[in-house]
């Protein structure tokens, strides 16, 4: 994939308690008209999730979890066969499933490595593009482990440890996730955003995941729902300081501004 113009990651969640209930998409016929539009609105990627990572969600077993993303992959192999997939999973069994029965091109994993010791072993034999982000603890107890010496040196360090232990497996495409709202207070997600080119530094293509966070309706006291203009805002910023994914709610904005960017680097002629 080629980032001289950067891309737009679209989300569609086939959960029930996915933080952003515009997200939610149930039955396959709201996965279908939430991808045909993605689709028709300029996505270049498609990130299906099936297991919800805001604090207090249901957990949700392996076999639930792969089953809601198999509806889900079931409806856009159909309607949306040439645009790359990516599995939010942080599940060996589930991303093995998902890459061997519907050739699902990324896995993203919230986890790093962490929530399943076996997932990074399972992605080098599997031969994906694996999305590496930061987190600590788990979704239930992350935000309770947000103290770092300097948290952009300390994610970057983190991000480097697992990324050499990555390429010893035999992992060679990568994507890097500061991991924006996971183990961050506020403040610190702002510092990760405003320092985001330290982790373009690193030589991988750096994913954005910010659309309608916390650190955007807490700061302007709103909700999710209304933190569309927030989140355009910072997908703006984190273009500006080299993001080359950026992992959005609502793709026709995102694709707009990449194009308004991309205009104003003198790259989208």
């Amino acid at each position: 994939m080629d980032f001289t113009i950067p891309k737009v990651m679209g989300i569609v969640n086939v959960t029930p308690d996915s933080f952003y209930s515009g997200s939610r998409t149930q039955t396959a016929e709201d996965i279908r008209l939430r991808v045909e539009k993605m689709v028709a609105d300029g996505v270049d990627i498609l990130d299906l999730g099936g297991y919800s990572s805001r604090p207090g969600a249901d957990n949700v077993g392996a076999e639930e979890e792969y089953d809601r993303l198999a509806r889900g992959l079931e409806v856009i192999r159909g309607c949306a066969p040439d645009i790359p997939v990516s599995i939010d999973t942080f599940r060996a069994s589930v991303a093995r499933r998902c890459v061997e029965n519907w050739n699902v091109d990324i896995i993203n994993d919230i986890g790093g490595g962490t929530l399943d010791p076996d997932i990074q072993e399972t992605v080098a034999e599997l031969g994906s593009v694996y999305v590496l982000m930061h987190m600590r603890g788990t979704p239930s107890t992350m935000q309770t482990l947000t103290d770092y010496d300097d948290v952009t040196a300390d994610v970057i360090a983190d991000l480097a440890k697992k990324v050499y232990h990555l390429r010893g497996l035999g992992v060679n495409d990568i994507i890097i996730d500061p991991g924006f709202g996971f183990a961050k207070t506020v403040a610190q997600n702002f510092r990760l955003l405003d320092e985001l080119g330290e982790f373009c530094k690193m030589g991988m293509p750096v994913l954005a995941g910010i659309s309608r966070k916390t650190m955007i309706w807490k700061t302007l006291g709103i909700t999710p729902d209304e933190s569309l203009e927030g989140t355009v805002a910072l997908d703006a910023f984190a273009l500006d300081r080299g993001a080359d994914i950026i992992r959005v709610h609502d793709v026709l904005p995102a694709v707009q501004t990449v194009r308004l960017y991309s205009e104003m680097r003198g790259v989208g002629g």
